[in-house]
């Protein structure tokens, strides 16, 4: 089951950006699929870790590029993305905690998150800097 599609609208005409931004969909699913299939903690766990990581990674890179070009928007841009992982580790924890809550968790703040800054904050980053 898919709960994320890539959309063109989430394109920000950056290869390297785009590849990096499919992949974090993908592993969304694939943490969604685990979640509907009962997979065991260990693998859910993985896969969470691995999300938060490569996450983490990513919003690094735009950040130094975002310094790097004096981007206007930085601070609501960085703070964006410092709201995503604060959820990231909400998500972490309530699956521990709640596990009966934790696929409405992943709906409600993940693919709206991501659906939201791809298409306003980095469609806008990306314009000023391309």
């Amino acid at each position: 089951m898919t709960l994320l599609k890539w959309k063109p609208e989430f394109s920000v005409g950056d290869a390297a950006i785009d590849y990096e931004h499919e992949m974090m969909i993908q592993q969304i699913n694939t943490l969604y699929d685990q979640l509907g299939a009962s997979a065991d903690s260990a693998a859910i766990e993985a896969v969470l870790g691995e999300i938060h990581a490569d996450v983490s990674a990513h919003f690094a890179l735009e950040e130094r590029m975002m310094r790097q070009a004096n981007y206007i928007e930085y601070e609501d841009h960085k703070e964006d993305h410092e709201e995503l992982l604060d959820q990231l580790h909400e998500l972490m924890d309530a699956y521990f905690q709640s596990p009966e809550d934790r696929d409405e968790l992943l709906k409600l703040k993940l693919s709206n998150w991501f659906g939201h800054h791809f298409s306003t904050f980095d469609a806008r980053l990306h314009r000023q800097l391309g």
